[in-house]
């Protein structure tokens, strides 16, 4: 079995006249993120990898959701090619993961997640908000082979406040 968690970055900021990968976070996403932790945490189980986007927005989200989950340093990586808005890029990015890994975290951009939540689950949805997190499970042995899994569980902030 494999699962994969798929939560997209929170609510950033358009306010600076930054580049896209350097945009921060807004004060709400913070807030989002507690929400959803505080019920993630509760069907949370076992060890998780957690993979991020260098993006500001995609990393900081990440790193809240490190520290409030004590996932280790070791378990924690920053991957340049999950920087991209492409479902497929995103997905082949996924499957390169090492089959030792039972639990994969992915910190990521839209429209890309909204497309991979509605093509491996089995639960299909309009759009991933920020902060969103989606989980599904895999009957299969390599992360290579994935295919439609099951839905297990979707956290959108609006649904939680």
């Amino acid at each position: 079995m494999k699962q994969l968690i798929l939560v997209r970055h929170g609510k950033s900021s358009w306010e600076n006249n930054l580049p896209d990968e350097k945009r921060p976070l807004k004060k709400r996403a913070y807030h989002d993120a507690a929400l959803v932790l505080k019920v993630f945490k509760e069907f949370k189980s076992g060890d998780v990898m957690l993979w991020t986007s260098p993006a500001v927005r995609a990393h900081t989200t990440a790193k809240l959701f490190k520290e409030e989950l004590q996932i280790p340093d070791r378990e924690f990586m920053v991957k340049d090619a999950l920087y991209t808005f492409d479902e497929d890029q995103l997905l082949f990015v996924i499957k390169s993961c090492s089959n030792e890994v039972e639990k994969l975290m992915v910190f990521a951009h839209n429209p890309a997640l909204t497309g991979l939540v509605n093509s491996l689950g089995d639960k299909p949805i309009d759009n991933l908000p920020t902060t969103g997190l989606c989980v599904i499970d895999f009957e299969v042995e390599n992360w290579h082979d994935l295919k439609t899994g099951k839905t297990l569980l979707q956290l959108f902030p609006k649904n939680l406040r």
